[in-house]
């Protein structure tokens, strides 16, 4: 994935620029070819904005960028860029030849980035950076101008279930199927209504007749059960749950609300998301919608997990940065970090006595981490792909997990015991949940079907979709 060749290549960079070059990289430096230049075809200077920042931030600033800073080389700006790091300057403004920058990249100096099990940079690539340089290595005359994404409605076929919930009560299961959101009694699994917004508009201007525009990322119920938060592509609305109608709409987000979560005492809620290799997303608004709080340069890569702590004193993140992060409250302040996932970090949860945390990869692993200490208590091994989902099962140790393996499991953070598996599903899950007393478990995933589970048995209940989806009985024969 392009991902992992991202943090190979920048691993390399912070280690050239930190004055540290391993054995292996010695080694890759002198059996790989130097990458040549090529001809340029261009009617205009090498422009930093246009030209190099694309550069740098689809290689570098994964690790280089917000609150990962390694080897002290900040390339999110030209001033960072040109700043350098512990090695010292990476750029000597008209001497490509003599810059680490440009020797690193196109393998003339060790160590080469990216590593030899890594695609190298191009031709393009490396003349493009050889010439902003030779030409002084220019600052940007005006700021990039950020894409502007036009949004449309899915096409029919396209409904993953990407977020469930399930109602404080533990009567109600919420769930998304692509831009839709249907509620389902959370015992029987019976469809009960869809949620829908009036104010929504296709392309063409006519009624949407859904939830969001784009696809339902994130879901979430408030304590008391009153409310539903829903998140998508740069917004999220709250629901009233009994009624079905809208009561605010939220926007302002940069890219897609991957997840939401409540505070213990249903007084706040908090909001991850955020572009794929740019400084993460994390918020922190007012049970009505009024944001209080933007973490800042939290994590370097988009945030898909999001918890408060029992008391709502602290907020645990995980994003695809590979970190676990904590951050203190109402400041933001960022107390603490824990690292050991080697891909995404896809869901985090705490103990109920606050003690604890668990959180789930696409590595494949669940971890438990102790809090107070910062070190990891443990692996949890038994999904074989993606571990793409976490939810603790109200004030127990437990926890339930999602993966890409199409299973759905049940475990205990103190012992990491798998207590139950969840029988049923034939794709990717997305998305899982539990009543607070452990009765009803909800998971759904790419089938597009959200399937209701006996939580304390395991025994699936339903396997549950709206009217419209249901598969149609076939036509009673024709009487002769």
């Amino acid at each position: 994935m392009r991902y992992l060749a991202l943090s190979a290549l920048t691993a390399a960079l912070v280690a050239g620029l930190s004055g540290v070059a391993t054995t292996q990289e010695k080694k890759d430096s002198k059996e790989l070819p130097v990458i040549p230049t090529t001809e340029l075809k261009l009617s205009e200077p090498v422009d930093y904005s246009k030209h190099i920042e694309p550069i740098f931030e689809n290689r570098c600033t994964v690790c280089h960028s917000g609150s990962i800073v390694e080897g002290k080389f900040d390339m999110s700006t030209h001033a960072g860029v040109m700043k350098g790091g512990k090695r010292g300057p990476a750029v000597v403004p008209g001497k490509a030849a003599e810059s680490n920058l440009f020797l690193f990249c196109s393998r003339q100096k060790r160590p080469i980035m990216p590593p030899k099990s890594e695609e190298p940079c191009t031709p393009q690539e490396v003349t493009l950076i050889k010439h902003w340089i030779d030409q002084g290595a220019k600052a940007p005359t005006m700021a990039r101008a950020k894409r502007v994404i036009a949004v449309s409605l899915p096409p029919a076929q396209v409904r993953p279930v990407r977020a469930v919930a399930v109602s404080p009560d533990g009567k109600v299961v919420a769930a998304s199927r692509g831009n839709q959101v249907h509620l389902y009694d959370a015992k029987k699994g019976d469809y009960l209504k869809s949620l829908l917004d009036p104010q929504l508009k296709s392309a063409d201007g006519k009624e949407a007749k859904a939830a969001h525009v784009s696809l339902v990322e994130s879901l979430a119920f408030s304590p008391d059960g009153k409310t539903l938060a829903t998140g998508s592509f740069r917004e999220l609305t709250l629901w009233d749950a009994e009624k079905g109608t809208v009561k605010e709409r939220v926007s302002g987000f940069a890219d897609r609300v991957t997840a939401v979560a409540y505070s213990a005492d249903g007084a706040k809620f908090a909001t991850a998301g955020g572009p794929p290799a740019e400084d993460g997303e994390i918020k922190v608004f007012t049970a009505a919608g009024k944001q209080e709080l933007d973490v800042r340069n939290g994590h370097s890569d988009t945030v898909y997990a999001v918890a408060f702590s029992p008391d709502g004193k602290l907020l645990a993140t995980g994003a695809a940065d590979k970190f676990v992060k904590v951050f203190e409250l109402p400041s933001g302040k960022h107390l603490k970090s824990f690292e050991g996932h080697t891909h995404h970090v896809m869901g985090v949860g705490w103990t109920p006595d606050g003690k604890k945390l668990a959180s789930c990869g696409a590595d494949n692993f669940v971890k438990v981490w102790d809090y107070e200490k910062g070190e990891k208590l443990r692996d949890m091994t038994g999904h074989s792909k993606q571990v793409t989902a976490l939810a603790f099962v109200g004030k127990t140790p437990q926890f339930l997990t999602g993966s890409g393996d199409n299973s759905v499991r049940m475990w205990n953070a103190d012992n990491g015991g798998n207590i139950r598996q969840f029988p049923g599903a034939t794709d990717y899950v997305y998305a899982v949940a539990a009543s607070p007393d452990g009765e009803v478990v909800a998971a759904g995933g790419e089938e597009g079907v959200v399937r209701v589970y006996n939580g304390k048995s395991g025994a699936l209940v339903k396997a549950a979709l709206p009217p419209d989806a249901e598969p149609k009985k076939d036509a009673p024969p024709a009487k002769k």
